[in-house]
């Protein structure tokens, strides 16, 4: 998968934005205003994702394409590289799973904004 495909699969997710807080280089998309993935594009080959604590240490040890993410909590990010041994659909599933991710922590209230989301 290439940077500019996991960037639309992202953002054609239920309200999704994308801005850029970090300075020039670092695009945030974030769902309701929640960060759930991260590209600095001067690295293009990477893309930094949430992820659920044990399932970020077993991904980390069955693929090379997978570590602790760079200037995040290593505990609930990942940073995934697209030119190594994560196929497209794996690609995918940890957007989606990231996205969940911050979906699970919404309070009541953001949960009722976004439900109300086209």
């Amino acid at each position: 998968m290439d940077i500019e495909t996991a960037r639309e699969y992202s953002l054609s997710k239920k309200a999704t934005t994308e801005d850029l807080p970090f300075g020039e280089d670092v695009l945030v998309i974030r769902v309701m205003g929640k960060m759930f993935l991260c590209i600095n594009l001067n690295t293009p080959d990477r893309i930094t994702m949430k992820c659920e604590p044990e399932y970020a240490l077993e991904l980390r040890e069955r693929y090379n394409a997978i570590e602790g993410a760079w200037h995040f909590n290593k505990k609930y990010w990942n940073q995934v590289f697209l030119d190594r041994d994560a196929d497209d659909k794996l690609i995918r599933q940890l957007i989606d799973h990231s996205y969940e991710e911050v979906l699970k922590k919404f309070t009541k209230k953001l949960r009722a904004e976004y439900e109300a989301q086209p």
